[in-house]
């Protein structure tokens, strides 16, 4: 695993799932979330972030979280390793609403400076929506790389916490 692409709903622990997994193989964790937002939460240009995204991915080695479907087939197209993080809705939810109480008025640490944390109805139904309105498409996007391509697929908290014990016991 040297070029990790790490995906799920919002709120399903990508960005603390990533810090954990950089410390494991000792590769730099890139938090789209940080590079796709501009100062006061402006999307950047659709073609600007295609860019970004080609000058992100040069590095070696690295561990990307985040989906943004739009620009996806870039990141895959160089991952080793693809890991969606398939977790229940209502935990996505959860995470999502203590995540805003945690960082109320101020930013995450892997969030884009100027864009502090916040939460609306729209983005709730956004969570609860996705294993119908979202998930039928990355498992087909999925479905559709190429075999060489390592896809994992961690559907509870309790299947994250063992895949990253067992690859912490595997490094020792």
């Amino acid at each position: 695993m040297q070029r990790v692409v790490v995906i799920g709903s919002a709120g399903a622990g990508k960005s603390t799932f990533s810090q954990h997994l950089g410390r494991l193989l000792q590769l730099p964790v890139i938090h789209l979330d940080a590079h796709f937002w501009r100062p006061g939460w402006v999307e950047p240009l659709r073609k600007d972030w295609a860019v970004q995204q080609l000058d992100l991915i040069q590095q070696p080695g690295w561990i990307i979280d985040g989906y943004y479907g739009g620009t996806l087939d870039i990141r895959y197209g160089v991952a080793d390793t693809i890991i969606f993080l398939d977790l229940p809705r209502i935990v996505c939810v959860w995470r999502t609403l203590k995540r805003r109480v945690v960082y109320h008025g101020r930013q995450r640490p892997d969030m884009a400076a100027d864009c502090p944390e916040s939460i609306d109805w729209p983005f709730i139904q956004y969570i609860w929506r996705y294993p119908y309105a979202k998930r039928p498409d990355v498992l087909r996007r999925l479905a559709g790389l190429s075999p060489g391509k390592h896809i994992i697929h961690l559907d509870s908290s309790k299947a994250v916490k063992k895949f990253l014990l067992q690859l912490a016991e595997s490094r020792v």
